[in-house]
């Protein structure tokens, strides 16, 4: 199949000229066959022209890696567009440097969030809700002793301080902790059992880290103890 149709046709006989060899070529035109109507097409203008076809070039038709960044056009790749990845993940980087984005779990030993429950630590992962409840429940009762009030006569508390607690039967008497502080006495509240004695109250007249002695002359009403030590 002809590729180009001839300016002008030469028959036997004719005579050649310079005028008819420059129309051979001048004229001449791209025939049918010069395009194959897939890929390629013949235009509407005139002389017609071989034009690529909408949707003509292919992926065969491109070179291994002939796309570069710069031929992509800004904000031109949609989400659609990118690979599938696992349930879970993100794209990230969390090597420690500059490297490729991959496919990083949300939770995990290697992911941006760590799920630990002991409450280890990581300085460069986030906490997970689990984490963060962890805390607040270890936190409600970290550092006192005991952690949790089943009876008895003392807290100790975060900060180191000792209360010890407890109620006196309104006789004259000696109040001997069940442990004695181990360090010194801060002070020491009374409190009367009944309210009508409150204008009467007990006074302590000894003191030590071991135990106190209450003088309960002026009244003979019960009282509550709270001693604060370290």
């Amino acid at each position: 199949m002809a590729i180009l149709s001839k300016g002008t046709d030469f028959t036997t006989g004719d005579q050649v000229t310079a005028a008819k060899l420059d129309a051979l070529v001048d004229s001449a035109t791209f025939a049918a066959g010069a395009v194959d109507d897939s890929t390629t097409a013949l235009d509407s203008s005139s002389p017609q022209k071989i034009i690529v076809k909408n949707a003509g070039i292919t992926a065969t038709q491109l070179a291994t890696d002939a796309v570069t960044t710069v031929k992509v056009q800004n904000n031109a790749i949609t989400l659609a567009k990118m690979a599938t990845q696992a349930d879970q993940t993100v794209l990230g980087n969390v090597s420690g440097g500059a490297a490729v984005p991959t496919a990083v779990p949300i939770v995990g030993a290697a992911g941006i969030l760590v799920n630990n429950d002991s409450l280890g630590t990581d300085d460069t992962k986030g906490a997970t809700q689990g984490n963060i409840k962890a805390y607040v429940d270890a936190s409600s009762t970290d550092g006192f002793t005991p952690t949790s009030y089943t009876g008895g006569e003392s807290v100790t508390l975060p900060n180191g301080l000792i209360m010890k607690f407890g109620e006196n039967s309104g006789a004259d008497g000696t109040v001997t902790y069940d442990v004695a502080f181990p360090n010194a006495v801060i002070s020491i509240f009374l409190t009367p059992r009944d309210s009508a004695a409150r204008g009467a109250m007990a006074t302590i007249t000894a003191s030590s880290v071991s135990a106190f002695t209450i003088d309960t002359s002026s009244s003979n009403d019960s009282v509550y103890w709270l001693a604060i030590g370290r």
